[in-house]
């Protein structure tokens, strides 16, 4: 058996978390969107400033993210879906340079065909069948977990608790711990080791140890799991077959890489952003509290306005005209799925939360041959958080002694806080 917990590592004062979403434009950035219709009116399809792409100060170093090409910027819905859709002229494989270097070669920088059979294979380990068992099994008690820790507070039946630091946050880090089988006790560190990850171009130096900390860790599990199959993911990935085809560990290893930070980061913002939304529309709130059948249509608009990644990042392989402007083969697009949602053309009065309005394709989960492989867990996770939430927390609502929460981020968006009250 593997051992069962993470190698030592140097400790130091800096809190990668909070130094990560500073860098990604949380606290100075509340509301990209005005500007994103700003930039829609000008064209859907603009020339970029890597800097204010990214939330960024205009003096920050850009030097460790290497040579950076001519950078433009999708906004619209329909060119970011086309973008989205034509991998061969838009390729994904300008991650590789940066994300490879700390996640390993994975499905995030691959191309056809090479995608589609890593892709059947990693799919594997997400079926409906698994889906169903990991919500009753994994993800339900989970929930309840974290919300046995504040529910009794103020007394029975009512109390106050912030829901993003003691609930959104660290409650999709533990389900992903638990699909994989790692140790509960190395959670807070597994956590920190994925934000240190995705951090590569705020310090390149971390982010690569936080990879070597982890291939090291998650090796010994893959060893074991060839041998010893166990009821997690890991051990689905180490048997994975398909046309004779295996996984390799680099591969299994590289792709747990990249489960780790998108399966917390991504879902922990956008379940959070979806609180958000219901919470400062008390009308929406109760609607759903009161018809659970509305929960679905409420991820979804949760997910449209304020999805929690923005850019969805891809190089262009040969010449061509989109959205009225010339990109040369070898520039790099951002496609920003924000705006998109927020395209004033496809969605009446885009800038509103609304779970009524009629459903529409958005693209926060991205679009084509790279739609996220995770969409179907990050949904059902946050199916789970709002059921047990107005189960548990009667009458939930925001803290009218709190300061108000806000959304921010430029990158990735998600509030610092919720506080509430209930009962």
């Amino acid at each position: 058996m593997p051992d069962d917990s993470l190698p030592d590592r140097s400790v130091d004062d800096t809190d990668p978390f909070e130094e990560f979403n500073r860098a990604m434009g949380a606290g100075r950035i509340q509301n990209p969107y005005p500007y994103f219709a700003e930039q829609r009116a000008k064209g859907a399809v603009l020339p970029a400033d890597i800097r204010a792409l990214m939330g960024l100060d205009e003096d920050t170093d850009l030097s460790q993210m290497g040579e950076i090409p001519d950078v433009f910027t999708a906004y619209s819905f329909d060119t970011v879906q086309q973008i989205l859709r034509d991998g061969e002229t838009f390729s994904s494989s300008g991650y590789a340079p940066v994300m490879g270097e700390v996640m390993g070669r994975t499905i995030l920088e691959m191309d056809e065909p090479d995608h589609h059979a890593y892709r059947s294979l990693i799919q594997q380990a997400f079926t409906r069948r698994e889906m169903e068992r990991w919500e009753v099994d994994v993800v339900e008690p989970i929930v309840d977990e974290h919300i046995d820790a504040f529910v009794d507070r103020g007394g029975t039946g009512s109390g106050n608790a912030d829901l993003v630091r003691e609930l959104t946050f660290p409650f999709p880090v533990a389900v992903i711990a638990a699909l994989l089988g790692l140790p509960r006790s190395d959670l807070p560190e597994f956590h920190r080791l994925a934000v240190e990850l995705i951090s590569v171009s705020i310090d390149y130096e971390r982010a690569v140890r936080a990879s070597k900390q982890l291939f090291d860790f998650l090796k010994g599990i893959v060893d074991d799991r060839r041998v010893n199959r166990a009821d997690d993911m890991i051990s689905v990935l180490a048997h994975a077959e398909l046309d004779g085809q295996r996984l390799t560990d680099d591969e299994i290893i590289s792709f747990l890489r990249l489960l780790l930070p998108a399966g917390a980061e991504t879902t922990y913002r956008s379940s959070s952003n979806l609180l958000f939304g219901l919470l400062t529309h008390p009308d929406q709130l109760d609607a759903v509290r009161d018809d659970r059948a509305l929960i679905p249509q409420a991820i979804e608009e949760g997910l449209r306005w304020e999805p929690p990644l923005l850019l969805i990042q891809r190089t262009v392989m040969k010449d061509v005209e989109i959205g009225g402007m010339h990109l040369p083969a070898g520039t790099m697009v951002a496609v920003n799925v924000a705006s998109a949602g927020h395209d004033e053309t496809r969605w009446e009065n885009a800038e509103d939360f609304d779970i009524f309005r009629p459903a529409q394709q958005h693209l926060s989960f991205a679009f084509g041959a790279h739609m996220c492989l995770g969409m179907h867990l990050a949904r059902m996770e946050t199916k789970v958080v709002l059921e047990k939430v107005f189960d548990r927390l009667p009458g939930v609502r925001l803290d009218p002694d709190a300061s108000p929460p806000y959304i921010t981020g430029m990158t990735f968006r998600s509030p610092p806080s919720l506080p509430v009250v209930w009962g």
